[in-house]
């Protein structure tokens, strides 16, 4: 179970890579694809996704820089907003994923 664990989380880690606005990582993170299962009691249910890795090797944020993304603030690893070439915006707090900007 721990590889299939670390390597969805890759996968997901590759995906977001290229992801043009916030409906990709949405998508790409979505609970449906949240390695521990869509109903895992520890996500947030305002949450429109999950990042299980925390810890891991790769950051939502470093994959999403390589897709062209940057920050619109930074208050922690775990705590922070980001911009899509587009201009939509996802908010990550401790592997919560909202959609815009939720400071």
């Amino acid at each position: 179970m721990p590889d299939q664990f670390w390597t969805a989380i890759t996968q997901q880690l590759k995906e977001l890579e290229s992801a043009k606005n916030a409906d990709d990582v949405i998508r790409i993170l979505s609970p449906e694809r949240n390695p521990y299962g869509p109903d895992w009691d520890g996500q947030d249910g305002a949450a429109s996704g999950f990042f299980a890795g925390s810890g891991g090797d790769g950051t939502v944020r470093g994959s999403l820089f390589t897709a062209g993304w940057n920050d619109v603030w930074l208050i922690a690893p775990y705590y922070y907003a980001i911009q899509a070439p587009d201009g939509s915006m996802i908010t990550y707090i401790e592997g919560d994923i909202y959609r815009g900007n939720r400071r």
